[in-house]
This record gives C-alpha cells, structure tokens and sequence, in this order.
C-alpha cells in the first residue's frame, strides 16, 4: 500500500512550508497535514474529530465538490443508491477497502438519488460506479460491483498510472 512515493499530481509536493491538504469527513473543513503524519491519526483542527476513520464518508454534491477539489489525497467515490442490490451488496467490501487504504486514499460515498444533478454532471450511467479523483479531475472509473481485493488492486492499478501511489 502506501509508501513513500508521492500521493499528488498536478500540484507542488508538500513539505514542512507546504504540507497536504486534507479534508476533514465530519465538518468538512480543510486541514494542512504532513506527509509523514498521516498514518499518525490525524485530528481535525477545528472539530477535533479523526481525519481518517477507516469509513467511507458519505456526502453531498456541495461536500463531494470540496472533497475532490480541496484535498490532495486521491479520491474514491462510489456512486450508488439504496434500492440498487449490487451497491448494497458491494457496500462492505467498500468499507473494507477504506481500512486497507486510508490514510493514503480517502473513500466516499455519493447517493445518485440524492445528488442526481451530479450524477448526470458525471455522466454516471450505472451503479454501482467508482470513479477515481487525483488533484481534482477524474484519472478512472469503473462499473459494476467489486469485492474489496478487486478495490484495493484496481485503486493501486490507476494510481501507478497517474504517480500517485496509494
């Protein structure tokens, strides 16, 4: 999984005047956090909770917007709904990927019925879908329902073929 390959594309490298940018998944606030300190469990600077909780998050389409544009993590979101059976089926092994690749990626969750302006904005035309986003722009996607080994490979896959390893 992680190491100490870079986890950004398209933006300059953090360092000790440049640390990452990460979002937190409860308040949504943006959070300077460095290289080094994200497998220390990082706390939120302004609501104190985890940054990372080995959960995907779910979120909005005003809260998946500032996600992918403000954090310099990639980020995996999976598009679903309640009534899809393959999304409910693939929901726990979603969930045992975030374990197996948080801190080095964050995972999220987009409810397509609730947020139906971004799907159609995506182009998401079934479910469930994981799209992957690096620096702010969409680098994959995938449809169909995955077990969490297929996640996890095919995550570390496109994240090799964009420099950013997870």
């Amino acid at each position: 999984m992680g190491g100490g390959a870079p986890i950004w594309l398209g933006m300059e490298a953090p360092s000790p005047m440049n640390p990452l940018h990460v979002v937190c998944p409860h308040c949504h606030t943006t959070n300077r956090v460095q290289a080094a300190d994200l497998g220390k469990g990082p706390d939120c600077g302004s609501c104190h909770q985890p940054l990372f909780s080995g959960e995907p998050v779910n979120l909005s389409a005003t809260e998946f917007e500032r996600h992918v544009g403000r954090s310099q993590l990639p980020v995996l979101v999976d598009f679903w709904a309640p009534w899809c059976g393959p999304c409910r089926m693939m929901a726990p092994a979603f969930e045992q990927a975030a374990r197996q690749l948080e801190p080095r990626v964050q995972l999220v969750k987009v409810n397509t019925d609730e947020a139906q302006g971004l799907g159609a904005q995506l182009n998401i035309r079934s479910i469930p879908t994981l799209a992957l986003f690096v620096g702010g722009r969409e680098v994959a996607r995938q449809a169909g329902a995955m077990g969490a080994a297929d996640i996890v490979r095919w995550t570390q896959g496109q994240l090799s073929r964009t420099s950013a390893p997870a």
